[in-house]
Order: structure tokens, then C-alpha cells, then sequence
């Protein structure tokens, strides 16, 4: 089976011999501390290191285990069953089953090639607003600069608080960053979350999360209720990483693997499928997201690319209650290499054109 559907690094993305020396350096340098019990927040040398990146005390920072699981911890201070919560259409599918769960009230705004749309916020009361703005999960958009500086503005106008999921901003193959929302609203109103799992790797499981400083302190208190401490080996283990100046190298590499498969996949669409669709050209990240208006739906074109040996995630599992996306797709190309790619989208493509003239 060929798999568009993990968006995870592929092997050789992992630095697993550095990252072994790293958890030995941080067990002989603090052994004593990282495996005994300590503060819910997480490892305070690493607090401390992201506090100084993001500009805020290290009592804002609260290092979780992902960045989904932080997201768990506000989702349940912030939600009960109808409470509103905006979302991005389409958005990342794990946050939709957590409010889903919750009982919350799930109100989408619209994205474009731009990114979200933010004059479309609609008005109300909401706990607050999840939004990718960098190489969003599932599409690959990125918010435009102009609508970052308007959606900063909109939030502190409306008193709204916007929860910023930037795991992907780093893993970029082309132009220039762009500042993120949090940086651009001075860290007002706008709460930011990212993690090390795209950057190091996912089986560290070192999240964080930018917070206010009461909604910070009431999310450390979940955490410490939820597991008693944080697993500190593994966040001493990425602050040996960062402090011996391997972070940055370590990027480097990965992003020239990745955009390889990026490129492959691309030039692949291209290549495969029919003149009438359409799909996103991601400057950065994991995802493409495909449009296929004379296609058959997402759904029976995976049942059939199963059948023939490929699989992704239909668009639908992407918008609340799976209504939206009934003709999209989104394609991971971060974990298969540059010639499964082209081999598992001309499967694709065949099964697309061979559907096509029965969907008109």
C-alpha cells in the first residue's frame, strides 16, 4: 500500500543517532531531575528556552506531550456541550473529534488560496478560534500577510481568543517567513501552540503552548490532574538538541527531503490528472489539497484506491460533520519517497479519468 494519508516524516528524516547522544548527555548531565517527578508545566530549562524565543515569561509557556494533547487541555477548561468554537473549512480533523466529543457548537469560516478569510468571521460569542495560518493541515495554504495583520486587529476588536497551530512554519521549501499572528497582536489575545514533532521528531513528544497568564496556570493544573508530571527525559533530550546547535542543521536536511517529495508530488498532479482539477502548491509542510469537480466522490475514489493499492484522506473527514470536501483530498507526501509518489498518483489519476465521463 502506498500511503498519502500519513502526514509524518519519513525515516530518514530522523536524527536518531544525534538524538540518542542527546538523551545520554541529558541523563549525565540531570539525571537526578529529569527522572523524578517535577511542575506540570514541563522541563524548566526548556521553558525557559521558548520563553526567550516568544518573548514572555516561562510561566506563560506549558510544555505538553504533542501539540494536540495541549489543545485536549484547552479545549476542556474553554468548552461545554454548545459552546461555539470557529474553525477553519476545511481544518485538521483531530481538533473536530475533540470538540465533536466536547459538545461544542462547530462554526466554520471560509479559506481561499490566501488562507482563512477573516472579514468573514462571523459575529458572536466563541471561546475562541482555531486556525493553521502556516502550510495548514489539510490544504498547505498560508495566510497572507495582509490578512494576518487583520485578523490580529479583529481579535483584540472583538476581544477573541485565537488559538495559533503552527507545527508546520519551520518546514518550508520556499519564500520568506511570514511573522506569525501571535508576534504581529504583540501576544494579545492570541494564544500560540507548536511543537518539535516535525522539526525533531513526532516520537519525542514535546509540544508547547503560548498562553495568557491565568489560562496558562489553569492549563498546567489539568496537566498535573492528568498525568502528575510531564516526561521530562524527552524535553531535556531536545534541549541538548537545540543547545548544541543541531536544531538548525538538522532542518536544513530534512526540508531538502522533504521538498524533494513535494517537488515529486507536484510534477506528479501535473502529469496524472484531469484538466478540470485543481489542487494547492504548498510553499512548505506535509499536505497537498486536491479539487476534483468531474471527479467521483472522495469517498468511492478511496474504496477504489484502495482496491489498487493507494490511500489518502477523503476532504470530508476535514469539515464538521463531514459535510464539505465530497470531491477533495488530501495527499501527504512528507513520509513515501519521490518515486512512490509518482507511481501511487498515476494509480490515482487512472482510477480519476477512468471515473470521469460516469460522474458527468
Amino acid at each position: 500500500m502506498l500511503s498519502f494519508a500519513r502526514g509524518v516524516p519519513a525515516p530518514e528524516c530522523l536524527a536518531v543517532e544525534e538524538l540518542a547522544d542527546c538523551a545520554r548527555a541529558a541523563l549525565e548531565r540531570d539525571g537526578r531531575t529529569i527522572l523524578s517527578y517535577g511542575p506540570g508545566g514541563g522541563y524548566g530549562p526548556l521553558r525557559e528556552w521558548l520563553a526567550e524565543r516568544h518573548g514572555v515569561e516561562p510561566s506563560r509557556i506549558v510544555i505538553t506531550s504533542g501539540s494536540l494533547q495541549g489543545f485536549v487541555f484547552l479545549a476542556e477548561r474553554l468548552v461545554r456541550p454548545g459552546t461555539r468554537v470557529l474553525v477553519e473549512a476545511p481544518t485538521y480533523d483531530r481538533p473536530l473529534k475533540i470538540l465533536t466529543r466536547l459538545g461544542a457548537e462547530i462554526v466554520t469560516v471560509p479559506m481561499d488560496d490566501d488562507g482563512l478569510v477573516p472579514d468573514e468571521l462571523p459575529q458572536g460569542d466563541f471561546a475562541f478560534l482555531y486556525t493553521i495560518p502556516t502550510f495548514q493541515n489539510p490544504s498547505g495554504r498560508t495566510l497572507s500577510l495582509e490578512r494576518r495583520r487583520r485578523l490580529a486587529e479583529l481579535a483584540a476588536q472583538r476581544n477573541l481568543l485565537v488559538l495559533e497551530d503552527d507545527p508546520y512554519g519551520l518546514v518550508r521549501y520556499d519564500g520568506e517567513p511570514l511573522p506569525s499572528v501571535f508576534e504581529l497582536a504583540g501576544g494579545e489575545q492570541i494564544a500560540y501552540c507548536s511543537s518539535f514533532s516535525k522539526t525533531v521528531a513526532p516520537g519525542v513528544r514535546v509540544g508547547w503552548y503560548v498562553l495568557p497568564p491565568q489560562l496558562a496556570a489553569e492549563i498546567e493544573a489539568l496537566a498535573v490532574s492528568t498525568y502528575i508530571s510531564p516526561p521530562y527525559l524527552s524535553q531535556a533530550t531536545v534541549l541538548e538538541f537545540l543547545r548544541r546547535q543541531s536544531f538548525e542543521p538538522n532542518l536544513e536536511r530534512v526540508n531538502d527531503l522533504l521538498r524533494e517529495r513535494r517537488d515529486a508530488m507536484l510534477e506528479a498532479l501535473a502529469r496524472e490528472l484531469p484538466e478540470d482539477a485543481s489542487w494547492t502548491q504548498p510553499g512548505g509542510g506535509y499536505f497537498v489539497w486536491v479539487d476534483l469537480p468531474s471527479g467521483p466522490p472522495s469517498s468511492k475514489l478511496l474504496a477504489e484506491a484502495e482496491e489498487a493499492g493507494v490511500t489518502f484522506v477523503k476532504g470530508s473527514d476535514f469539515f464538521p460533520g463531514g459535510r464539505g470536501g465530497e470531491h477533495s483530498l488530501r495527499l501527504a507526501f512528507s513520509f513515501v519517497s519521490p518515486e512512490e509518489i509518482a507511481e501511487g498518483v498515476a494509480r490515482l489519476g487512472s482510477l480519476v479519468r477512468a471515473a470521469a465521463p460516469a460522474a458527468l
